[in-house]
């Protein structure tokens, strides 16, 4: 298992477009992934899961990996949350 923790830099954070890269980006890979914020922690894979965070900007989460490809997962998912998700 491998964790990081990140601050979500855009202002508006997570919701409906970056929450659907984030998704997709997550699901290029094997590892089962989840997005935690305050010791909830959703299915990184799940739009309806990753809305129901209502993840805002500052606010930091942490991305959890566990499998084949985790340490791979979690830096590529980190690099797009801290890129703001080009907006």
């Amino acid at each position: 298992m491998f964790v990081k923790d990140v601050p979500v830099q855009n202002q508006v954070g997570l919701h409906a477009r970056p929450a659907t890269f984030f998704i997709q980006k997550a699901n290029e890979f094997k590892s089962s992934i989840w997005i935690e914020k305050e010791e909830r922690r959703v299915n990184a894979k799940s739009l309806l899961g990753v809305l129901s965070l209502g993840i805002v900007g500052g606010t930091t989460i942490k991305v959890i990996a566990d499998g084949p490809d985790e340490q791979q997962a979690v830096a590529e998912l980190v690099k797009l949350v801290e890129s703001g998700f080009a907006e």
